[in-house]
């Protein structure tokens, strides 16, 4: 680490950390699992300069820093088993918080800006198909997937599964719905990552679906409470649609990537396959950019000529 020659700011980074995290928050509506994630990346680098420095980094450290420092955290990070996708991300997370330091502490530092990550192979997603989709819906409703299991739960997890299938829903976005919502009418207004709202068509499996499941649960008295409930009358967590996929896919001997979210996958692969727009489906999915929508395209192009290999097999 250089020499500084001008005066910084002080300040401890996990205060200047605490900072960053309410801006995600409050100004950039960042999702809590966003939050979270950066939150715990600053953590991690505050350990590893601590015990480069002997001392808890201040802020005006954060200016000094080098190339080959933050090569060293990301090495470090390698070297406890990260994956190249996720040493992106921390990259991404540090180069966040340095241009929050920049506008409001006044931090300069081009070392971080030159930082490339690490090269990702695509990873496309990995959908489930039609047929797998509407058994796992079925299965669902029918299907104890825990000794205490309630029925209305099981009618809760199939109006759960079905929207985020139907309607292409992030699991956030699902969960996040409150009760005043129903009855669903033929739209829902979702706001989705970074506070953009967006309107979807509901199909009359997802307004079917989630009448059945609001008749029956025995929770949900006004109209800002949570539509979705745990067994105990709490908001529903994505762990729980984890487990219970984890569950479903074991009875239904699905492979792993049988996901809450591979049914957003599927919603998107479907639809293309069915002739939909790719900036149709990109409004729908709420994506930001183009580029990640057209993933799907590949999805489609690999699931052609997997078909096409099956039914004219080469000798």
């Amino acid at each position: 680490m250089s020499a500084a020659t001008q005066k910084q700011p002080a300040g401890a980074l996990a205060s200047w950390r605490a900072r960053f995290e309410q801006h995600l928050k409050a100004e950039k509506r960042a999702s809590a699992y966003t939050v979270r994630n950066y939150g715990a990346t600053l953590a991690r680098f505050d350990g590893f300069l601590t015990a480069h420095l002997g001392a808890e980094p201040e802020l005006g450290h954060l200016a000094r820093l080098e190339t080959k420092d933050f090569r060293g955290f990301l090495a470090t990070r390698r070297a406890e088993g990260l994956q190249p996708q996720s040493i992106k991300l921390e990259l991404s997370a540090l180069k966040t918080f340095y241009v929050f330091l920049r506008k409001r502490a006044g931090i300069e530092n081009d070392a971080i800006g030159v930082m490339r990550g690490p090269k990702v192979k695509e990873r496309l997603p990995r959908p489930v198909g039609e047929a797998d989709a509407a058994a796992l819906i079925a299965t669902a409703q029918t299907t104890k997937t825990s000794a205490h299991k309630q029925s209305w739960e099981q009618t809760r997890d199939a109006a759960l599964f079905t929207l985020l299938y139907g309607a292409g829903l992030r699991i956030a976005e699902v969960l996040s719905l409150r009760w005043g919502a129903a009855p669903l009418g033929d739209t829902l207004r979702i706001k989705g990552k970074g506070g953009k709202t967006r309107l979807v068509p509901v199909l009359a499996a997802g307004r079917e679906a989630v009448a059945a499941y609001v008749a029956a649960c025995p929770y949900g008295a006004h109209s800002d409470d949570p539509l979705f409930f745990s067994a105990r009358g709490n908001a529903l967590s994505p762990r729980h649609a984890q487990r219970t996929m984890a569950t479903l896919r074991g009875v239904l001997s699905l492979p792993a990537s049988a996901t809450p979210h591979a049914l957003r996958h599927a919603f998107a692969t479907h639809l293309l396959s069915a002739g939909g727009d790719l900036r149709a489906i990109q409004e729908l999915l709420g994506h930001t950019s183009l580029a990640a929508t057209q993933r799907y395209t590949k999805v489609d192009t690999r699931q052609l000529l997997n078909a096409y290999d099956k039914a004219h097999p080469r000798s």
